[in-house]
Protein backbone atom coordinates (compact mmCIF):
# COMPACT_ATOMS: atom_id res chain seq x y z
CA UNK A 1 0.00 0.00 0.00
CA UNK A 2 1.43 3.35 -1.02
CA UNK A 3 2.36 5.56 1.96
CA UNK A 4 0.55 8.91 2.10
CA UNK A 5 2.81 11.99 2.22
CA UNK A 6 1.95 15.45 3.49
CA UNK A 7 2.33 18.07 0.78
CA UNK A 8 5.30 20.40 1.19
CA UNK A 9 3.09 23.50 1.63
CA UNK A 10 1.15 21.90 4.48
CA UNK A 11 4.38 20.73 6.11
CA UNK A 12 5.83 24.24 5.99
CA UNK A 13 2.63 25.65 7.45
CA UNK A 14 2.73 23.14 10.30
CA UNK A 15 6.38 24.00 11.03
CA UNK A 16 5.56 27.72 11.00
CA UNK A 17 2.62 27.17 13.33
CA UNK A 18 4.88 25.29 15.73
CA UNK A 19 7.48 28.07 15.65
CA UNK A 20 4.80 30.76 16.10
CA UNK A 21 3.29 28.85 19.03
CA UNK A 22 6.71 28.50 20.68
CA UNK A 23 7.44 32.20 20.12
CA UNK A 24 4.08 33.16 21.59
CA UNK A 25 4.71 31.04 24.68
CA UNK A 26 8.16 32.51 25.20
CA UNK A 27 6.92 36.09 24.76
CA UNK A 28 4.06 35.69 27.22
CA UNK A 29 6.49 34.07 29.70
CA UNK A 30 8.84 37.03 29.21
CA UNK A 31 6.01 39.49 29.91
CA UNK A 32 5.05 37.59 33.07
CA UNK A 33 8.66 37.57 34.27
CA UNK A 34 8.92 41.29 33.51
CA UNK A 35 5.93 42.04 35.72
CA UNK A 36 7.36 39.95 38.56
CA UNK A 37 10.78 41.61 38.22
CA UNK A 38 9.14 45.06 38.15
CA UNK A 39 7.21 44.39 41.36
CA UNK A 40 10.35 43.04 43.01
CA UNK A 41 12.35 46.07 41.86
CA UNK A 42 9.74 48.44 43.31
CA UNK A 43 9.87 46.56 46.60
CA UNK A 44 13.68 46.71 46.70
CA UNK A 45 13.71 50.43 45.86
CA UNK A 46 11.21 51.13 48.65
CA UNK A 47 13.21 49.05 51.12
CA UNK A 48 16.43 50.86 50.27
CA UNK A 49 14.78 54.27 50.56
CA UNK A 50 12.98 53.37 53.80
CA UNK A 51 15.93 51.70 55.50
CA UNK A 52 17.25 54.79 57.37
CA UNK A 53 13.86 55.31 59.03
CA UNK A 54 13.24 51.61 59.65
CA UNK A 55 16.71 51.08 61.13
CA UNK A 56 16.33 54.05 63.48
CA UNK A 57 12.76 53.52 64.70
CA UNK A 58 12.40 49.77 64.21
CA UNK A 59 8.96 48.31 65.04
CA UNK A 60 8.16 51.57 66.80
CA UNK A 61 7.64 53.15 63.39
CA UNK A 62 4.46 51.10 63.02
CA UNK A 63 3.27 51.29 66.62
CA UNK A 64 3.86 55.01 67.22
CA UNK A 65 1.40 57.72 66.21
CA UNK A 66 3.84 60.60 66.69
CA UNK A 67 4.79 62.51 63.55
CA UNK A 68 7.01 65.53 64.17
CA UNK A 69 9.38 66.60 61.38
CA UNK A 70 10.96 69.25 63.63
CA UNK A 71 12.23 66.74 66.21
CA UNK A 72 12.52 63.98 63.56
CA UNK A 73 10.18 61.64 65.39
CA UNK A 74 8.09 59.64 62.94
CA UNK A 75 5.44 56.99 63.42
CA UNK A 76 2.99 55.50 60.94
CA UNK A 77 0.20 54.29 63.22
CA UNK A 78 -2.11 57.27 62.62
CA UNK A 79 -1.82 57.00 58.82
CA UNK A 80 -2.24 53.22 58.86
CA UNK A 81 -5.32 53.60 61.04
CA UNK A 82 -6.77 56.27 58.73
CA UNK A 83 -6.10 54.20 55.62
CA UNK A 84 -7.73 51.04 56.97
CA UNK A 85 -10.64 52.86 58.63
CA UNK A 86 -11.65 54.98 55.63
CA UNK A 87 -11.35 52.02 53.26
CA UNK A 88 -13.40 49.76 55.54
CA UNK A 89 -16.22 52.28 55.97
CA UNK A 90 -16.19 53.04 52.26
CA UNK A 91 -16.54 49.36 51.37
CA UNK A 92 -19.31 48.83 53.93
CA UNK A 93 -21.27 51.53 52.13
CA UNK A 94 -20.21 50.85 48.55
CA UNK A 95 -20.70 47.08 48.33
CA UNK A 96 -24.47 46.92 49.11
CA UNK A 97 -25.17 50.04 47.03
CA UNK A 98 -23.21 48.61 44.09
CA UNK A 99 -25.01 45.30 44.43
CA UNK A 100 -28.37 47.09 44.35
CA UNK A 101 -27.38 49.08 41.26
CA UNK A 102 -26.17 45.98 39.41
CA UNK A 103 -29.26 44.01 40.41
CA UNK A 104 -31.56 46.80 39.26
CA UNK A 105 -29.84 47.12 35.88
CA UNK A 106 -29.76 43.40 35.12
CA UNK A 107 -32.98 42.14 36.69
CA UNK A 108 -35.46 44.92 37.45
CA UNK A 109 -34.95 47.88 35.13
CA UNK A 110 -37.07 48.15 31.97
CA UNK A 111 -35.19 47.70 28.71
CA UNK A 112 -35.28 51.41 27.83
CA UNK A 113 -33.65 52.36 31.17
CA UNK A 114 -30.86 49.80 31.35
CA UNK A 115 -28.53 51.47 28.87
CA UNK A 116 -28.79 55.05 30.24
CA UNK A 117 -28.16 53.88 33.80
CA UNK A 118 -25.24 51.73 32.67
CA UNK A 119 -23.71 54.63 30.76
CA UNK A 120 -24.15 56.90 33.78
CA UNK A 121 -22.28 54.40 35.98
CA UNK A 122 -19.43 54.21 33.46
CA UNK A 123 -19.24 58.00 33.26
CA UNK A 124 -18.97 58.24 37.05
CA UNK A 125 -16.04 55.82 36.92
CA UNK A 126 -14.31 58.11 34.41
CA UNK A 127 -14.50 61.24 36.59
CA UNK A 128 -10.98 62.17 37.82
CA UNK A 129 -10.40 61.79 41.54
CA UNK A 130 -9.45 65.44 41.96
CA UNK A 131 -12.95 66.40 40.78
CA UNK A 132 -14.44 64.23 43.51
CA UNK A 133 -12.11 65.92 45.98
CA UNK A 134 -13.10 69.44 44.92
CA UNK A 135 -16.78 68.52 45.02
CA UNK A 136 -16.31 66.98 48.45
CA UNK A 137 -14.51 70.03 49.82
CA UNK A 138 -16.68 72.82 48.40
CA UNK A 139 -20.10 71.16 48.17
CA UNK A 140 -20.42 68.00 50.24
CA UNK A 141 -18.34 68.89 53.31
CA UNK A 142 -20.18 72.18 54.13
CA UNK A 143 -23.58 70.53 53.70
CA UNK A 144 -22.49 67.50 55.72
CA UNK A 145 -21.14 69.68 58.53
CA UNK A 146 -24.24 71.89 58.69
CA UNK A 147 -26.99 69.31 58.27
CA UNK A 148 -25.82 65.75 58.92
CA UNK A 149 -23.12 65.91 61.58
CA UNK A 150 -25.24 67.76 64.17
CA UNK A 151 -28.03 65.24 63.66
CA UNK A 152 -25.67 62.26 64.04
CA UNK A 153 -24.10 63.80 67.13
CA UNK A 154 -27.48 64.42 68.78
CA UNK A 155 -28.73 60.91 68.03
CA UNK A 156 -25.98 58.31 67.61
CA UNK A 157 -23.60 60.35 69.77
CA UNK A 158 -25.66 59.46 72.85
CA UNK A 159 -25.61 55.71 72.26
CA UNK A 160 -23.39 53.51 74.41
CA UNK A 161 -20.27 51.98 72.90
CA UNK A 162 -20.56 53.69 69.49
CA UNK A 163 -21.40 57.17 70.78
CA UNK A 164 -17.75 58.25 70.90
CA UNK A 165 -17.47 57.67 67.16
CA UNK A 166 -19.94 60.46 66.42
CA UNK A 167 -18.76 63.11 68.84
CA UNK A 168 -16.85 66.21 67.82
CA UNK A 169 -17.26 69.63 66.25
CA UNK A 170 -19.27 69.72 63.00
CA UNK A 171 -16.40 70.81 60.76
CA UNK A 172 -17.55 68.90 57.70
CA UNK A 173 -14.13 67.44 57.01
CA UNK A 174 -12.71 64.39 58.70
CA UNK A 175 -12.41 60.62 58.51
CA UNK A 176 -16.12 60.00 57.96
CA UNK A 177 -16.37 62.55 55.15
CA UNK A 178 -13.35 61.00 53.44
CA UNK A 179 -14.96 57.57 53.80
CA UNK A 180 -18.19 58.77 52.17
CA UNK A 181 -16.32 60.37 49.27
CA UNK A 182 -14.32 57.17 48.84
CA UNK A 183 -17.53 55.14 48.79
CA UNK A 184 -18.97 57.36 46.06
CA UNK A 185 -15.77 56.94 44.05
CA UNK A 186 -15.59 53.13 44.19
CA UNK A 187 -19.29 52.46 43.66
CA UNK A 188 -19.06 52.84 39.84
CA UNK A 189 -16.19 50.33 39.62
CA UNK A 190 -17.83 47.67 41.75
CA UNK A 191 -21.27 48.19 40.19
CA UNK A 192 -19.87 47.96 36.65
CA UNK A 193 -18.08 44.68 37.38
CA UNK A 194 -21.12 43.21 39.14
CA UNK A 195 -23.38 44.24 36.27
CA UNK A 196 -21.10 42.60 33.71
CA UNK A 197 -20.83 39.31 35.59
CA UNK A 198 -24.57 39.23 36.33
CA UNK A 199 -25.23 39.53 32.60
CA UNK A 200 -23.08 36.43 31.99
CA UNK A 201 -25.53 34.15 33.80
CA UNK A 202 -27.21 31.91 31.20
CA UNK A 203 -30.87 32.97 30.83
CA UNK A 204 -31.98 29.33 30.96
CA UNK A 205 -30.83 29.07 34.59
CA UNK A 206 -32.86 32.07 35.68
CA UNK A 207 -35.86 31.06 33.58
CA UNK A 208 -35.81 27.60 35.16
CA UNK A 209 -35.84 29.14 38.63
CA UNK A 210 -38.65 31.49 37.73
CA UNK A 211 -40.52 28.53 36.29
CA UNK A 212 -40.30 26.82 39.66
CA UNK A 213 -41.97 29.83 41.27
CA UNK A 214 -38.92 31.61 42.67
CA UNK A 215 -39.05 35.33 43.33
CA UNK A 216 -36.51 37.78 41.91
CA UNK A 217 -34.60 37.84 45.18
CA UNK A 218 -34.54 34.02 45.36
CA UNK A 219 -33.24 33.83 41.80
CA UNK A 220 -30.57 36.39 42.59
CA UNK A 221 -29.49 34.77 45.85
CA UNK A 222 -29.68 31.10 44.80
CA UNK A 223 -28.80 31.28 41.10
CA UNK A 224 -27.09 34.52 40.07
CA UNK A 225 -24.75 34.99 43.04
CA UNK A 226 -23.50 31.35 43.20
CA UNK A 227 -22.82 31.45 39.46
CA UNK A 228 -20.96 34.78 39.59
CA UNK A 229 -19.38 34.75 43.06
CA UNK A 230 -15.83 34.74 41.71
CA UNK A 231 -16.47 37.82 39.57
CA UNK A 232 -18.35 39.58 42.37
CA UNK A 233 -15.48 39.06 44.82
CA UNK A 234 -13.05 40.25 42.15
CA UNK A 235 -15.04 43.44 41.65
CA UNK A 236 -15.15 44.09 45.39
CA UNK A 237 -11.38 43.64 45.63
CA UNK A 238 -10.92 46.01 42.70
CA UNK A 239 -12.88 48.65 44.57
CA UNK A 240 -10.96 47.97 47.79
CA UNK A 241 -7.65 48.41 46.01
CA UNK A 242 -8.86 51.72 44.62
CA UNK A 243 -9.97 52.84 48.08
CA UNK A 244 -6.68 51.90 49.74
CA UNK A 245 -4.59 53.86 47.27
CA UNK A 246 -6.79 56.89 46.62
CA UNK A 247 -4.87 60.12 47.10
CA UNK A 248 -6.29 63.43 45.88
CA UNK A 249 -9.95 63.03 46.78
CA UNK A 250 -9.04 61.96 50.32
CA UNK A 251 -6.47 64.72 50.69
CA UNK A 252 -9.12 67.36 50.06
CA UNK A 253 -11.58 66.25 52.74
CA UNK A 254 -9.81 64.25 55.45
CA UNK A 255 -8.25 67.17 57.28
CA UNK A 256 -4.62 65.96 56.97
CA UNK A 257 -3.75 65.75 60.66
CA UNK A 258 -1.47 63.12 62.20
CA UNK A 259 -3.77 62.40 65.11
CA UNK A 260 -5.25 59.19 66.43
CA UNK A 261 -8.70 59.40 68.00
CA UNK A 262 -12.02 57.63 68.30
CA UNK A 263 -14.22 60.25 66.66
CA UNK A 264 -15.01 59.82 62.98
CA UNK A 265 -15.70 63.55 62.71
CA UNK A 266 -12.15 64.58 63.62
CA UNK A 267 -9.46 65.21 61.00
CA UNK A 268 -7.11 62.37 60.21
CA UNK A 269 -4.70 61.18 57.59
CA UNK A 270 -4.03 58.28 55.27
CA UNK A 271 -0.76 57.05 53.87
CA UNK A 272 -1.57 58.38 50.42
CA UNK A 273 -2.67 61.81 51.63
CA UNK A 274 0.41 62.14 53.85
CA UNK A 275 2.67 61.40 50.89
CA UNK A 276 0.83 63.87 48.67
CA UNK A 277 0.99 66.64 51.26
CA UNK A 278 4.51 66.28 52.59
CA UNK A 279 6.78 64.71 49.99
CA UNK A 280 7.40 67.93 48.05
CA UNK A 281 8.52 69.83 51.15
CA UNK A 282 10.37 67.04 52.95
CA UNK A 283 13.93 68.02 53.93
CA UNK A 284 16.53 65.76 55.40
CA UNK A 285 17.35 62.12 54.80
CA UNK A 286 15.31 60.83 57.73
CA UNK A 287 12.17 62.77 56.78
CA UNK A 288 12.28 61.54 53.17
CA UNK A 289 13.05 58.02 54.36
CA UNK A 290 10.04 58.07 56.71
CA UNK A 291 7.77 59.05 53.82
CA UNK A 292 9.23 56.28 51.65
CA UNK A 293 8.60 53.90 54.55
CA UNK A 294 4.95 54.97 54.46
CA UNK A 295 4.88 54.10 50.77
CA UNK A 296 6.40 50.72 51.58
CA UNK A 297 3.69 50.07 54.16
CA UNK A 298 0.98 51.00 51.66
CA UNK A 299 2.57 48.68 49.11
CA UNK A 300 2.60 45.82 51.61
CA UNK A 301 -0.96 46.46 52.79
CA UNK A 302 -2.26 46.49 49.23
CA UNK A 303 -0.24 43.41 48.31
CA UNK A 304 -1.52 41.48 51.33
CA UNK A 305 -5.13 42.45 50.68
CA UNK A 306 -4.96 41.49 47.01
CA UNK A 307 -3.12 38.25 47.82
CA UNK A 308 -5.82 37.28 50.30
CA UNK A 309 -8.43 38.12 47.69
CA UNK A 310 -6.63 35.91 45.18
CA UNK A 311 -6.55 33.04 47.67
CA UNK A 312 -10.27 33.50 48.28
CA UNK A 313 -10.95 33.41 44.54
CA UNK A 314 -8.89 30.24 44.16
CA UNK A 315 -10.81 28.63 47.00
CA UNK A 316 -14.12 29.61 45.44
CA UNK A 317 -12.96 28.26 42.08
CA UNK A 318 -12.07 24.89 43.61
CA UNK A 319 -15.50 24.69 45.17
CA UNK A 320 -17.25 25.13 41.83
CA UNK A 321 -19.39 22.13 41.01
CA UNK A 322 -19.28 20.66 44.51
CA UNK A 323 -22.49 19.67 46.21
CA UNK A 324 -23.47 22.06 49.00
Amino acid sequence: MQQLTVPAAIARQLRWNAVADLLFRRLTLLFAIFVAVLVFAILVALLVGAWPALSRFGPGFITSAQWNPVTEEFGALATIFGTLLTSTIAMLIAVPVSFGIALFITELAPAWLKRPVGIAIELLAAVPSIIYGMWGLFVFAPWFGDEIQPFLTSTLGNWPLIGALFQGPPMGIGLFTASLVLAIMVIPFIAAVMRDVFELVPPVLKESAYGLGCTTWEVTWNVVLPYTKVGVVGGIMLGLGRALGETMAVTFVIGNAHVLGLSLFMPGNTISSALANEFAEAHGELYVSALIALGLLLFLITFIVLALARLLLLRLSRQEGRTT
